[in-house]
Formats: C-alpha cells, structure tokens, sequence
C-alpha cells in the first residue's frame, strides 16, 4: 500500500470511529425510548455451560466455522468453511489428520429411540465430504463419507468404508470396511479397489497440505494481502505465444509458488527472466 492508500485508510478510520461516537451519543440523548440493534458477534471457538473446546494448535478452524461444546480435534485436521461441530448434549471427538468439509454438520444426541448415549466418534485421517450431516453415529480411521451424505443415530462406518454422495444411512446401520454403501436408505453397492483405498489416505493427505495454505492466508495483514495483490497484477501471466513472439520469458515470483507438496503432480522448472 502506498502513501496515498495508507492516507485513505487512516481517514477511514477516523470516520467509521467518529461514526461509532455519534451513534454512542445519540442513543443516550434518546434514553429509554432508543432502538438499539443487537448484533450476535460470530466465535469460532465457543464454550457452551461449563464445556469447551480442546483443538490442538496445529488444528485449521475456518473463519466462518463453529466448534462449540464438548469437542476435541486432534493435530493436523481441519474444519472448514460454513462448518458447525455442536457438542451440546453430548460429546464430539475428531481424531487426528481428519477433514470436515465446508458446510458440514457434526452433532450429537443426549440418548437414542432405543435410550442409547449417542455422542460423535470421527477417527483419524477421515474425509467428510462437503454438506454431510454426522448424528450420533462412529466413523472409523482411514474412512470416506462423501458430499450430502447423512449419517443418522448409531450408524457405525467402519475403516476403509466409503458412504456415497447423497446418501442417507438409516439408524444403527453398520458399513463393513473396504465396502461402499450408497442410496436411500444406503444399501451395499460393491467392494472398494484397492485404488479407492489408497484415494481415501491421499485424499486426508491432500486436505492437511491444503489447510496450512488456507490458515496461511487467514492469518495475512491487509498490508500483507494489498502487497501480493500488487505483485500478482505486476506478474499476471499473459499469452505464451505472445511473451515468445517478443522474446520474452517470464519466471513466476518466489512468492507466488505453492509448495510442492500442496501440488505434488506439478514440478516447477525455474527458468532464468530475461532482462530487457
């Protein structure tokens, strides 16, 4: 940010403060007969009565999730955008490495229809697909529940099992491992390869390189942010055929890399820039 932007800023400030004041002052002038609006400022982490929560510090909790209560998040795993974890009336544990995706739902029941406890047991190196709703149910290490599927009270998915997408698994259901149940009510489909049981692990191994790049960038100052939006317009990419029509080859910023982990696929050749 330059001199003028870091001016125009300031200035801001200075007014929406000055704002806040006036509002402040009015509302007292006014007394009793004032409207105020109350707004319900977003936690992500929030106690509920006497429960907290306990996320390990290598944990990424998105800006606009909620984990509330009685919930314990192992290292390495992430909960993403729009999620809510509510450990209310029952207890919540997510072992280690474990993905929930944006939108996702994890809940518990003080007691089943059959006077069951009904806490949530996700283990470790778990993908929750985008949308899912987890009640009251188990899901095993190394296990795969896909995009809207939802689990209802008892279900236990075991390791290496997979729930398809949209799927809704009735009460007390028990997916066997290396099995993949889908439909409504979810039914056995087929066997998993040993492919697909390979994809379950690299697909937890893809998100936990994911969730460092994402709390990277949540954790940036707008100084940092307005510096790399400047550097992106300064090296936009333009038309290969164009850059070698003028002779011209252009060397991404160091910056601007991902780690190859992230991108494993991808090898990055550093070509030197020519100066012109």
């Amino acid at each position: 940010m330059g001199t003028l932007g870091r001016a125009i800023y300031t200035v801001g400030k200075w007014i929406r403060g000055s704002g806040q004041a006036l509002d402040r002052v009015g509302s007292l002038l006014q007394g009793s007969h004032r409207f105020e609006e109350h707004l319900s400022r977003h936690r992500t982490l929030m106690n509920v009565f006497d429960k907290s929560p306990l996320v390990d510090k290598d944990v990424f909790v998105a800006p606009s999730a909620s984990v509330l209560g009685d919930v314990q998040i192992g290292k390495g795993s992430s909960i993403w955008y729009g999620c809510v974890l509510r450990g209310d009336v029952n207890n919540i544990s997510v072992g280690s490495g474990t993905n929930i995706q944006d939108n996702s739902l994890v809940h518990v029941a003080k007691t089943n229809l059959g006077g069951k406890v009904s806490p949530t047991t996700i283990g470790d190196n778990v993908t929750v697909g985008h949308s899912a709703v987890i009640h009251g149910c188990t899901v095993e290490d190394d296990a795969f529940v896909g995009m809207g599927a939802t689990l209802l009270d008892g279900v236990v998915v075991e390791t290496h099992a997979m729930v398809a997408a949209g799927s809704i698994v009735k009460e007390n259901t028990r997916i066997p491992s290396r099995e993949v149940w889908g439909g409504n009510p979810a039914k056995f489909m087929r066997k998993l390869t040993d492919e697909e049981i390979a994809y379950i692990s690299k697909s937890a191994e893809n998100y936990i390189n994911l969730a460092h790049i994402h709390a990277a960038e949540n954790s940036k100052s707008f100084d940092e942010i307005e510096v790399e939006r400047a550097l992106r317009k300064k090296y936009a990419r333009k038309d290969e055929d164009y850059d070698s029509m003028l002779g011209i080859v252009r060397e991404t910023p160091a910056e601007l890399i991902l780690p190859d982990n992230v991108l494993p696929e991808k090898t990055t050749t550093r070509v030197p820039t020519t100066h012109y």
